[in-house]
């Protein structure tokens, strides 16, 4: 293992913050294999709604790393201390370095090197990687509040299939967890050593579970106060300086959850609007209002220039196409002298996919409406409760439905379904 060389470092962080966040781990991955020969790099992120796990290397690996297995070995790991050992991962232990960084203003992040062979990284290497990784982490925020509207829309898609798919396989498998328990410990059953042995699969089995919903609604979701207080911190230095006044009304929930990318989004329109409006002479005030309420996340900044942006101005048009992407409206009030009111309001739920008839033309109407209650996460009950039909029913049109679109499963009939929508 080579002596790390100070240019290699300079050069490996320069080439991994001009990278996508998608695809810093290659260029990681190149640079850091001079001084860390490795098989495989892994990050878990809760600053990225769409892809919290990221995964670079050889696929043998790569494709066997789950994000389960990573938040285990970040429980082992303390942010700023390297950790290096046999960690669990692709399904067995293999030797690997592990960072973890959390600068404020952050959900923080963890670094898995599944290093070449068992040769154990020297003190240098350790403590590079650790400032390496907590340089990358410190722009992870800024670039996942920047994203284009494209990744915004991905994003909002991505997070939403991922709850779904989670609660779906939680409830499914929670339930045949808990009916195993409720027989195991059945008084009719005289083999007690069996019984414990099973009680204690079962048990572990359902903390598996619950742990996979906890991890997802910790990676995708952040509450409206710490969210709001990261808007202040990038808002903050705009007017420092300056002669325009910066008002910050916060969410009067503090606590309420936000899913992480609708957060995300309305820093983006926030920021982007405070910036456009300083471009405008006569203004001495800008006041920002972020305020979720029901189903919805209102955010307003108005100031008191000259009141002369349009609707056709390219700065609105951006913030317009950032608001359309996670599914949300923006509207602008210019009144010439009084100034400027931008108003977006963005979704705190995913909306109900609207299915195209000629897409999915083998379909009877009823299947469509079936479909459409199954793409929204609904259970047969539910969807029985919903059209007012018994659940038997529900099942027998389910079952039509995969046989028609050709899937295996309700979670592939609803992707499916949303890939029309």
């Amino acid at each position: 293992m080579r002596v790390p060389d100070p240019s290699a470092a300079l050069a490996a962080a320069a080439s991994v913050l001009q990278a996508p966040i998608g695809g810093m781990l290659e260029p990681l991955s190149q640079a850091v294999s001079e001084f860390l020969p490795h098989q495989a790099l892994a990050m878990l992120t809760g600053d990225c709604a769409r892809h919290p796990m990221k995964a670079y290397g050889e696929t043998v690996l790569t494709e066997q790393i789950t994000s389960a297995e990573l938040a285990r070995v970040g429980g082992t790991v303390e942010v700023g201390r390297p950790w290096f050992g046999d960690a669990y991962l692709a399904g067995g232990l293999i030797p690997a370095l592990a960072v973890a960084s959390r600068p404020a203003g952050t959900s923080g992040a963890l670094l898995v090197v599944v290093t070449a062979g068992e040769i154990e990284p020297t003190a240098a290497v350790r403590d590079l990687m650790q400032k390496l990784w907590d340089l990358v982490t410190l722009h992870l925020p800024h670039r996942a509040v920047n994203l284009p509207p494209a990744d915004l829309s991905g994003n909002r898609l991505a997070a939403g299939e991922r709850a779904r798919a989670i609660a779906e396989l939680t409830s499914a498998h929670a339930a045949t967890l808990q009916a195993l328990l409720s027989t195991l410990r059945s008084r009719r059953l005289d083999d007690a050593a069996a019984r414990r042995h099973a009680t204690d699969l079962a048990v572990s089995a359902l903390i598996e579970l619950r742990a996979a919903a906890d991890l997802d609604s910790s990676l995708s979701e952040e509450q409206a106060g710490p969210a709001f207080d990261r808007l202040a911190g990038k808002l903050a230095p705009l007017t420092r300086y300056g002669e325009v006044s910066l008002e910050l009304a916060g969410p009067r929930d503090r606590g309420r959850v936000l899913p992480g990318d609708i957060a995300n989004a309305a820093q983006a329109l926030a920021h982007n609007t405070v910036v456009t409006m300083l471009g405008y002479k006569g203004l001495t005030r800008i006041r920002v209002t972020w305020e979720p309420s029901g189903s919805e996340l209102r955010l307003e900044v108005r100031d008191d220039g000259p009141g002369v942006l349009t609707a056709d101005a390219l700065p609105l048009r951006r913030l317009t196409e950032l608001a359309t992407a996670v599914g949300g409206a923006l509207s602008l009030d210019a009144v010439p002298g009084w100034g400027t009111t931008v108003t977006a309001v963005l979704p705190l739920v995913p909306p109900a996919p609207k299915l195209q008839d000629e897409a999915l033309a083998g379909l009877k109407p009823r299947e469509l409406e079936v479909l459409e209650r199954l793409a929204r996460g609904l259970r047969n009950r539910q969807i029985a409760e919903e059209l007012m039909i018994s659940e038997h029913t529900v099942k027998f049109h389910v079952a039509k439905i995969l046989d028609k679109l050709g899937v295996g499963t309700r979670t592939e009939a609803a992707a499916l379904a949303h890939s029309y929508a």
